[in-house]
């Protein structure tokens, strides 16, 4: 399977860009996030520097990314810690029925 060129509108210009097949709606979604965020930053700032605003996109971008990786890898070390609580946990009631079933036998 070969890419195919689909034009996506940012900041109002046409650019064409190759994309795999199937993926053309998550392409032309995330153009339209980034133009969105062009234009909101652009109001907000008032620069009007293509290059400049799309500097500081990428930027926010790669920062939210890497605090969502960052958010991400504390849950997973959050649920790591939650399993070995729990095995920790399921061993010690074993442990305490173990020793009450000893119990209910000596009798």
């Amino acid at each position: 399977m070969s890419n195919q060129a689909v034009d996506v509108e940012i900041l109002g210009k046409l650019t064409r860009v190759n994309c795999p097949p199937g993926q053309e709606e998550a392409l032309l979604q995330a153009a339209k996030r980034l133009s969105d965020r062009l234009k909101d930053m652009t109001d907000k700032t008032k620069v009007t520097n293509e290059v400049h605003l799309l500097t500081i996109a990428a930027l926010n971008f790669c920062y939210e990314l890497e605090t969502r990786d960052s958010s991400s890898q504390a849950q997973e070390q959050q649920q790591i810690q939650f399993a070995e609580r729990m095995e920790k946990l399921t061993a010690s009631l074993d442990d305490a029925l173990s020793k009450v079933q000893q119990g209910k036998q000596s009798s």
